[in-house]
């Protein structure tokens, strides 16, 4: 009985206000603490880690490895609140308890910073998975940009909040902030603009590298594409540079996603070409590319269409099947090569532009007295 009226006399004593009890209790709590973050790490990793570590997905396993830490600080941010609550600080002369409040606040502050930086990583290597499987290299590039972005941004709000909860004025600082924004923004509108340039060709994929383009008077092949601008090598051979802001202005004529080239031309025969000549040679054209390989079959016309100045007018409107330059100017060689023997193996010429000038005998038209009567 006397030892424990001892015990109890000695749990009373107090250190800077707060009984040695309180104490005991309090480190108690946080070693409890301590050691149910240890628990935890060990549960996780023998269920969901190993769970998760045999799905073939990636994204999980990167979840759970940026989750991880955050996690067990705050089991110990958790701990150590409740210790300090056990101890109950005194507020005199020194407000602890005050202090405690803040370093605690401080703690959670950096503890969401950094799930939101880990989070970050998880969105960038989501976000990387993604970008290999596009032909693209422009979102490969931008890809950092967005990392770097979102992860100043989280520690430049973590920082604010910081200055407030220390008790620090913010009002000054975002009103420097944001007058030092307004001059960067104007400092860097043209490279701001490039920028949304860059988002708006990553999102509407309006090329890729390799495909023959034509914007505005520019035409030739997608080089490269940059975070800034998108480079084309013409068909002289010549690099031009464009700013992708200029370039989301352009209307973007795309040759290389046509599912075919299309062949459109007139074959012109001379007026010495009978009406069942014309029919046979419609018809006999229109066989011509019913059983041409290269010619797609789902839609072609062939038709008399013009009486022209010196020629009975064909069109000839078709597709090919592929979509290369050479091979499509090799199909429609063959095409126009086989009209030509087409027609001459019917004996009609193919015309081209003349003139034909009626003289008549004057001799014969002096004689005329009808004539010398409207004459006088």
């Amino acid at each position: 009985m006397e030892s424990l009226t001892q015990l109890s006399q000695l749990l009373d004593q107090s250190f800077a206000g707060i009984s040695l009890g309180r104490i005991l209790l309090a480190g108690t709590v946080f070693f409890l603490a301590l050691l149910l973050r240890q628990l935890l790490a060990q549960l996780l990793a023998r269920t969901l880690f190993a769970t998760v570590r045999r799905t073939a997905a990636e994204v999980d396993d990167i979840l759970l490895d940026q989750l991880k830490r955050p996690t067990s600080f705050l089991v110990i941010i958790g701990g150590l609140w409740l210790a300090l609550s056990l101890l109950a600080l005194p507020t005199e002369p020194i407000n602890l308890s005050a202090k405690a409040d803040v370093i605690i606040r401080v703690l959670f502050i950096i503890n969401i910073g950094w799930f939101l930086v880990n989070f970050v990583g998880l969105l960038d290597a989501w976000l990387g998975h993604l970008t290999k499987k596009t032909a693209s290299t422009l979102d490969d590039h931008l890809l950092p940009f967005i990392r770097k972005g979102l992860r100043t941004f989280v520690v430049l709000m973590m920082s604010l909040m910081l200055a407030q909860t220390l008790g620090y004025p913010i009002s000054g600082m975002l009103a420097s902030l944001g007058i030092g924004g307004l001059a960067v923004a104007l400092a860097a509108k043209d490279s701001l603009e490039n920028i949304f340039g860059s988002l708006m060709i990553i999102l509407d994929r309006p090329f890729q590298i390799g495909d023959w383009v034509k914007a505005g008077d520019i035409e030739g092949t997608v080089e490269e594409i940059g975070f800034r601008s998108t480079r084309i090598r013409t068909f002289a051979k010549t690099l031009i540079t464009i700013p992708n802001s200029t370039l989301t202005n352009l209307a973007i004529n795309n040759f290389s996603r046509m599912p075919k080239r299309r062949i459109k031309m007139t074959v012109g025969v001379s007026y010495a070409t009978t009406p069942s000549q014309m029919r046979k040679a419609v018809e006999n054209i229109r066989q011509l590319l019913r059983e041409h390989p290269a010619i797609d079959q789902e839609f072609f016309l062939v038709n008399f269409t013009d009486f022209g100045d010196s020629s009975l007018n064909i069109l000839i409107y078709c597709f090919t099947r592929t979509t290369v330059w050479g091979d499509y100017l090799d199909a429609r060689q063959d095409v126009c090569l086989k009209i030509m023997d087409l027609l001459e193996a019917m004996d009609l010429e193919i015309a081209f532009p003349s003139r034909t000038v009626y003289l008549e005998d004057l001799r014969s038209s002096a004689n005329d007295p009808n004539l010398q009567e409207s004459a006088k």
